[in-house]
């Protein structure tokens, strides 16, 4: 059984201090740095990295505070829901979807701003990105929740009653967590399964561009990230029990995975059929 925590903010003097920042924090430095590096590698401007994602981390948690909102309004403005709460982004709930896709347009902003290939720095940024999901998830667990089902599997996780103004589990009169049961962890399989795919990304991408191997097109690292990413969503979303609205008997994250894989399948397709024009283009003679 994986023991989950009984608190999830700590107070320095006045100030909370929330695990679920701290992680979404965390992966936002380290997914800069990859990219960095990885755009330095390219032979790309890396000194400009930091500069598009001034634009890409504002713009992305914007996005995924957005999404969270409106695929649950219930909790905000629904019967008794407080829409004040929205504002509180600090206390959980960000949409990856929300987040790439606003994050998108501000990473556009900051390239042509900066001068930078977005398409270099999308490619540059996959496998930065899905370490940086991953580690995010790790504020859903200090949150306790993103669960599955019940479970007596071995790493099966315990998950507390929450009150998650306070940032802390619920207490009986003894002042004992209270806890609800056992469940599937399914933040931690996410999470597996974006570090999986981040090392993969990493070592096709050093091995299509070794010396004699033909590169991907530029782009197209990305728009991999996208369909791994959602099929593994996919499979995660249908285990989790928490509450959803659905649409046709689906949750609405499982459609969008759906919809955010057919879109990066044709990217995918999209970006090989211009690349092998723009490769007959240059091969063609000239009359």
């Amino acid at each position: 059984m994986i023991p989950s925590p009984e608190q999830g903010v700590w107070h320095l003097g006045p100030v909370p201090v929330r695990a679920y920042a701290l992680c979404i924090l965390a992966g936002i430095v380290v997914a800069a740095w990859v990219t960095t590096r990885r755009m330095a590698q390219r032979g790309g401007p890396a000194e400009k990295v930091v500069d598009v994602s001034m634009w890409a981390v504002p713009f992305g948690i914007v996005g995924g505070r957005l999404y969270h909102v409106i695929s649950s309004p219930q909790a905000y403005f629904g019967a008794g829901g407080r829409p004040l709460d929205a504002f509180k982004i600090w206390e959980g709930g960000l949409g990856i979807w929300g987040a790439v896709a606003l994050g998108a347009v501000g990473t556009w902003i900051g390239c042509r701003r900066h001068g930078v290939d977005i398409l270099q720095f999308a490619d540059a940024l996959a496998p930065g990105l899905l370490i940086a999901q991953a580690m995010g998830r790790f504020g859903n667990y200090f949150n306790n929740e993103l669960y599955g089902a019940p479970t007596d599997l071995l790493w099966g996780l315990q998950i507390h009653a929450w009150d998650h103004s306070a940032g802390r589990a619920l207490t009986d009169d003894a002042g004992n967590a209270l806890v609800l049961g056992t469940f599937h962890p399914t933040f931690l399989y996410e999470a597996l399964w974006c570090l999986l795919w981040a090392a993969v990304l990493l070592v096709w991408d050093a091995s299509r561009r070794a010396p004699g191997r033909e590169p991907l097109a530029t782009g197209r690292l990305f728009a991999a990230l996208i369909m791994a990413y959602t099929a593994g969503r996919f499979v995660v979303e249908n285990l989790r029990v928490d509450e959803a609205n659905h649409i046709l008997g689906l949750r609405l994250n499982v459609w969008t995975s759906i919809l955010v894989f057919a879109f990066g399948a044709w990217w995918w397709s999209y970006l090989g059929r211009r690349d092998r024009r723009s490769a007959n283009n240059v091969a063609a003679p000239v009359s």
